[in-house]
């Protein structure tokens, strides 16, 4: 029997995804949870560690990631018809809505089939070139742009699901947890963000949004738990800096909590 003939639109979209080695999707079940800020941290440790690395930033209406790296007012170059990312040191790749609009305060009101259409080209149409990772960075919840990737990349590796302790945050990452199974996606495993505030005077821990709730949800699902990340003045002074912490303050908690959740991460997709 015959193959079915491909599309052109699929053999791009095979051609590009065929040189990734590796897909992390960084997901949450609501907003606030600091997964961007989850998200540029490990995938500028991976550069860190030599990667070739890229991160896609599927937020398309509230597109974070270039403030996370200091390249709000990078452009996109075109070169044969193809779309060049914004480059980070060392080894960083990075595509966002942000590098696309006319200015800052742009909004961009889109239903879900055009936003499905701009996450293809964001695939197909973008020269990533051979990466060693592609980390995802998704808007909060299981609505058009994760059911999108889901179906553009059913073979990505996994998902890292990112959750604060509070039980009302649980509440939504058990419901990313029964869409990862839907649609078929398996599960990497489950950062516990905001774990915690680290004094910057005594070097004290207190649990402002409790502790805990990541581990036990992790235990309850039978998934890998991959680490707790604190709250600390650095983290989010480094955000809004354009500096993810692993860089501006590799020694303190969090940085080390990002470094070793990414090593983890390492030995399971590899």
């Amino acid at each position: 029997m015959a193959k079915p003939m491909i599309s052109a639109e699929d053999f791009k979209l095979q051609e590009s995804l065929g040189k990734i080695k590796h897909i992390i999707i960084v997901i949450s079940g609501k907003g606030g949870v600091g997964k961007s800020t989850v998200s540029s941290n490990l995938a500028m440790a991976l550069s860190m560690k030599g990667y070739q690395t890229g991160i896609m930033d599927v937020d398309i209406t509230g597109p974070n990631i270039p403030k996370m790296f200091g390249i709000e007012d990078g452009q996109l170059d075109v070169e044969d018809e193809a779309l060049i990312p914004v480059m980070v040191p060392p080894s960083l790749k990075v595509i966002s809505m942000e590098f696309l609009l006319p200015n800052k305060d742009a909004a961009v009101i889109w239903r879900g089939p055009v936003k499905m259409t701009a996450v293809r080209q964001f695939i197909e149409d973008v020269r990533w070139g051979d990466l060693d990772y592609l980390v995802v960075d998704m808007p909060p919840g299981t609505g058009d742009e994760a059911i999108s990737i889901a179906q553009l990349m059913p073979k990505a590796d996994g998902m890292v699901l990112v959750t604060t302790p509070q039980e009302v945050s649980l509440m939504d990452c058990r419901k990313t947890v029964t869409f990862s199974s839907q649609v078929g996606i398996p599960i990497i495993g489950l950062i516990e963000n905001m774990s915690g505030f680290v004094c910057p005077h005594c070097g004290k821990i207190t649990d402002i949004f409790k502790s805990g709730g990541g581990v036990a949800t992790a235990k309850n699902f039978n998934m890998q738990f991959l680490g707790k990340v604190p709250i600390e003045p650095g983290i989010v002074d480094s955000g809004d800096e354009g500096m993810p912490i692993v860089i501006k303050d590799p020694d303190c908690e969090s940085a080390k909590a990002f470094k070793s959740i990414v090593d983890k991460i390492i030995k399971t997709v590899e």
